[in-house]
Formats: C-alpha cells, structure tokens, sequence
C-alpha cells in the first residue's frame, strides 16, 4: 500500500477520501460494514494463525476467540447504530442534532492482539466515516499489514472510497510522530506501550489510549471457590495472558486462603519458593526500566520458568508467587501479561479490599479490577472504593472486560481508563466515541420573552422596551 513513506502524501489521500466518505449514505455506510465485517470473520482462524507465527507469543486458539469478538460481537453491537445524517431533532427546545464523520485517524495497533485490534479499529472507523491510517507494531508487522488488506479489499468491493484504509509497512520513530502531531491527524487510536500512549497525548492531537491493567481479585467470604477459581484459570490462561485486563493479583483472606490454593493445584498451578520468586523477577519484570520484560509477554508457564532457570511439569498452568508487598521492590506485584499471578493473604475482608487497592494504585488506575463474591452489598461497596472502570463480577476478567460474552459491557478491544490514567473516558471504545454531533440552535421567541418577564434584568441600562421590541421580532 505504502511503498516509500511519506507522511504528507499519506495524509493527502486520507484527507481526500475522508471528503468522499462524508458523501455516504447510512445504507452505502453499512453496506461496507457488513462486508468488511464478513471478510475479517470469515479469515478468523487464518488471522490468527498469522498472528501466533508472525510474534511467536499467545495460543492460536484463543487468538482465532480474539478474532469473534472483534468482529462478530463488535458488527452486531454497532451494525444499527445510526452514524449519518441528523440523529435529534427536539422542536421544544429547538436544538437539532446531526453526525459528522471526524476525519483521518491514525491507529497504532499492539503486539499482544495484532489481528483482532485491526479488525476492531477498521470496523468502528469505517462505521463512522472515517479513513484509517494504521501503524502496525514491528514485531507484528505481517499478521496487521494482512487484515487491513483483506478489510481493503472488501471494503472497495463495497464501494468504499479508495484509500479510507492504509497501512503502514516500516516507519521510524520520527515519522510515527510526524504522524501523530500532523495538522490533518484528526484523531490518534493508541494502543501499545506506555511510552507510545503518551507520546500520542502528547502530540497536541485529540487521542483515545488505555492503560496498564493491573487488575486485583477480590474473593469475599461467599464465593463458590471451585468455580471462582476455574474461572480465574481460564481467564490468566487465555492468549497466555496477554489481555491486559487479565488478572494480576489474587488477594485471600485466611478464612479461605486454604481452600482457593487447593483448588488452584487442582488447576496445575505452581506456586514458587522463595528462590523461585527471585529467580523469576528479573526474568518478568526489568526493574530499571519499569516495564515487565518483553521476552515472557505471552509466554507458557513451563517456558518462562525454563528462562529462569527452574523446572516446572510440561502442563503448569499458572505460576503463582505468594509475596507480600506491593510496587517496584515486589516486581511480581506488576502487571506482567503472561500466566504469572502474585498471591497475598491477609487477615480479614477489610484488610483484602485495601491490599486490592494497594494493587491498583500501581499501575492499574482506572482500568479493571475483578470480584467474587455473592453479596451484592459486599461487590458494591468494592467497587464504590476501587478505582476502576470495570468491576469485573463472578466473570473471567480478561473475556469479561472486552464485552459482549459474559455481559452487557460493549465489545471492544480498546479498554480506555479515565482520570486515573490520563484517558478521557472509562468507557469500552466503539464507533459512538469516533463522531462528532454538530448541533444548530434555532432562535426561540420565548426563551427572550420568559428572561424579559422574569424581572431579573435590573441593570438600568437594560432598555426593556427595545428587547421587548426585538424579542417581538421572532413571533
């Protein structure tokens, strides 16, 4: 698509494909979708299988589920969502409403889920009319490059205006930041690393980015523990943990600690020994730089505790680190996207929910923190006091933050985090968070009328007769 990069040429043909687009019909606009959204389920399984060959992280499997939920459920959750044309028209207060597309946006898509992120970002800016530019991680480069193809393809054959899909095949760092601060850039979708998000706000360019999730589970006195913990496995263990709303920390208390281990090595958990632990933390996380290391990201239990030099069973699910404090001298305690939980233990109910604040407050703001429990007073005083976008209940949290499969949360693969994390939303991303309403403001006669007849004009330079006079000028 792009051969040789040049930022302005680039920017040109989205500008110039953003105006066709702005043309389009609500059905011409659908249309599109629908095929675009037919092209990329009916490569799910090919995509994924891309995406494991092309970054050697993850299970095929759970890549091809990644794949369903960004398109499946993200198609049928925007598929009637009106995104041209006037959309309130309120005769009583006189304000009429109407959808205007944003312009070009500039996508920066992850490692972790390189695939279905496309697919999700292509399908919500394509809804709303706006053209695509998407800078695909390095080591993911293949898998992303070939969804926007397959998407391109058969958005053209849908008639869509050319261009309003483009890719990126090799950048610099420069020129991924020319990009960003580009006076035509009229929105940044960032996903990725934590320096990459905030070079896109910091680049004077309206930009939707998340967090990191470093999510704490909370189990109360009334949690079913046989199904609490499966779930908990099934979410860690899914993509090997490379969603990052997957779980981070299980806080217990004693009066259940006992029972939640057991059933965890029911699960082929491996909880380490203090060597272990420090064998590992270098191995996950570089303290230094403050990031967990690159190497264990989507890695399987049995190959990250070979990097470390220790030995585990060929079938270990999760490698699980009893530890107590929390932060950087704890480096376990970190959000680490791969099948590594920490555990802690404390005393009581009350002592649980500050560790799982403790937990969040590092690194997890506003993303996602997650409860078992079957005390509805209890799961709401949690989330009343964490600071978290998503309380995940009695749910996986990985599949059950993404939306639309455990519950009602809208799907989406761009999990945005609030204040706590510099985002300006909590919400899950999608195509309503990529429109602008413009809104025309008819005159009314009584709004002129009910201030000249409310008496509260007293300055004695208000003339009452002329604005009676003007505001008789509207009947």
């Amino acid at each position: 698509m792009i051969k040789k990069l040049n930022v302005n040429q680039v920017m040109n043909k989205a500008v110039l494909s953003a105006k066709k687009f702005s043309e389009y019909t609500q059905n011409q606009v659908d249309t599109i979708v629908k095929a675009v959204y037919t092209a990329g389920f009916d490569n799910r399984i090919h995509l994924a299988k891309l995406a494991c060959k092309d970054t050697r992280l993850g299970k095929e499997e759970d890549k091809v589920m990644k794949n369903i939920i960004a398109t499946y459920f993200v198609y049928h959750d925007i598929k009637n969502l009106q995104t041209v044309g006037i959309i309130k028209d309120d005769k009583e207060k006189g304000i009429t409403e109407i959808i205007n597309p944003l312009g070009p946006i500039f996508a920066l898509t992850p490692v972790t889920n390189p695939t279905s992120t496309a697919l999700f970002k292509i399908l919500i800016s394509l809804k709303t009319r706006n053209p695509l530019i998407i800078s695909p991680h390095g080591a993911a480069r293949k898998s992303t490059i070939e969804v926007a193809k397959i998407c391109y393809n058969a958005a053209l054959e849908a008639g869509a205006p050319e261009d309003c899909i483009q890719w990126i095949r090799r950048s610099t760092k420069e020129q991924v930041l020319e990009f960003m601060a580009h006076r035509k850039t009229a929105m940044i979708l960032a996903t990725g690393s934590a320096g990459i998000v905030k070079a896109a706000y910091s680049s004077g360019t309206p930009t939707i980015g998340i967090g990191p999730g470093n999510v704490p589970v909370f189990f109360g006195e009334s949690a079913d523990i046989p199904f609490s913990v499966e779930q908990i496995i099934m979410s860690k263990t899914f993509d090997n943990g490379t969603i990052c709303a997957s779980e981070q920390a299980l806080v217990l208390q004693k009066s259940n600690a006992k029972e939640v281990i057991a059933e965890l090595k029911k699960h082929k958990a491996y909880f380490l020994n203090d060597k272990e632990i420090e064998a590992l933390e270098p191995v996950a996380f570089n303290k230094t730089q403050k990031v967990m290391n690159v190497a264990v990201i989507g890695q399987p239990a049995s190959k990250i505790a070979e990097m470390a030099n220790f030995n585990v069973p060929d079938d270990t699910s999760i490698l699980i680190a009893k530890i107590e404090k929390v932060g950087i001298q704890s480096p376990l305690s970190l959000e680490i996207l791969a099948p590594i939980l920490a555990l802690y233990i404390v005393d009581d109910a009350k002592s649980a929910i500050d560790k799982c604040k403790e937990v969040n407050n590092h690194g997890g703001l506003g993303h996602t923190v997650s409860i078992f429990s079957k005390n509805r007073k209890e799961i709401e005083y949690f989330a009343s006091v964490m600071n978290a976008g998503r309380v995940i209940v009695n749910t996986p949290s990985s599949q059950g933050a993404l939306g639309g499969k455990y519950n009602s949360l809208q799907p989406s693969m761009t999990l945005a985090c609030g204040a706590g994390s510099k985002n300006i939303t909590t919400d899950n991303i999608s195509a309503r968070h990529l429109l602008n309403i413009q809104r025309i403001a008819w005159r009314k006669e009584s709004k002129c009328l009910e201030y000249l007849k409310s008496g509260i004009h007293t300055d004695e330079n208000v003339n009452a007769e002329i604005m009676e006079k003007n505001c008789n000028k509207v009947k």
